[in-house]
């Protein structure tokens, strides 16, 4: 055993004041668990989807709005997305023990926004031997504010119902084409410099062509392109159809066949060319949203499309702008 210096010996005590009264604090605020019921709904012979809410946060859902996923492998369970609060966290690791009695080896973490990951402190808690995987530009934000940032966002908006959170980042690296084999179950991971995000990507099942991707895809929910770019994320999708995958897991919204893909890659190419074509002619912005709303294909079934297409046409028309100098 190696010698311990003065050092180390206070750099412990250190760690354990600041540490456990920062947990105590969090298990004394933590808020009540998940009321609605949920069912784990499985896509393949070995994995299971827990369907979100196709909504923003909200008192009301507990912060409950992303789809977490998990996988039974030969020795062990892989979670991918594991949700947007310790209490989401909380009812995927009830909803595992439900369908199996193997312990949680692994999460993975589509992208940075919280939404999809700040559950990993649940999953930490009951298997602390975990590992946990993303890409290393969502490490990276994370841990420079981006974790805690969401955390306060959650607890905003579900005003109150996520308190007990403490973010908690993968810190294993995985990118385009790695491939790597947990618990006998072999994954295959996607990555284009930006899609969603900088940080996406998509994970595919192998062994049962089942394709996670995040916040790539939506089924029936908009969502944000803030941190995103239409050509790209365009342009990713045409990858993700090329793999002609069985089941295709959208972040948000039901699972289902690559009609899912298609579906929510239309609504983007519809923005960003109607958007293209426009600005070309001199309209600005403000002109061109209601040319994109006659342009869209059943907008009734996107959920949150009246707030978020005003802001999607301008971020497009940022994109174009930029484009053509």
């Amino acid at each position: 055993m190696p010698k311990r210096t003065f050092h180390t010996y206070i750099s412990i005590l250190v760690t354990l004041f600041v540490w456990i009264p920062v947990q105590a604090y969090a298990q004394e605020q933590k808020a009540a668990p998940i009321k609605a019921a949920y069912s784990a709904d499985q896509v393949s012979p070995s994995t299971y989807v827990i369907h979100g809410p196709v909504a923003s946060p909200t008192p009301e859902n507990q912060g409950f709005m992303n789809n977490p996923a998990f996988i039974i492998g030969d020795t062990g369970v892989i979670v991918i997305d594991s949700g947007s609060t310790v209490q989401v966290g909380d009812m995927v690791v009830k909803m595992i023990k439900t369908v199996s009695d193997l312990p949680v080896v692994a999460t993975f973490s589509t992208h940075i926004h919280g939404d999809h990951w700040l559950g990993n402190q649940a999953i930490a808690e009951a298997y602390p031997n975990a590992k946990h995987y993303a890409h290393p530009n969502m490490i990276e934000q994370a841990n420079a504010g981006e974790g805690q940032s969401w955390v306060d966002q959650m607890l905003t908006l579900s005003e109150g119902a996520s308190a007990g959170t403490i973010f908690y980042p993968p810190d294993i690296t995985v990118n385009e084409a790695t491939q790597l084999t947990i618990a006998g179950k072999t994954f295959v991971i996607y990555h284009d410099t930006i899609a969603h995000t900088n940080t996406d990507v998509s994970i595919l099942l192998k062994d049962e062509s089942v394709l996670f991707l995040g916040d790539t895809v939506m089924k029936n929910r908009v969502g944000r392109m803030d941190d995103g770019n239409f050509k790209g994320l365009i342009a990713f999708l045409d990858r993700m159809l090329a793999l002609d995958a069985e089941v295709y897991v959208p972040g948000h919204g039901a699972t289902g066949s690559k009609q899912v893909v298609e579906e929510f890659q239309g609504l983007m190419n519809t923005i960003y060319t109607t958007v293209e074509e426009h600005y070309e002619g001199g309209l600005t912005d403000f002109e061109i949203k209601p040319l994109v709303e006659n342009k869209i294909v059943d907008p009734e079934s996107w959920s949150d499309l009246d707030e978020a297409l005003g802001k999607l046409v301008s971020l497009a028309y940022l994109e174009v702008e930029e484009d053509s100098f």
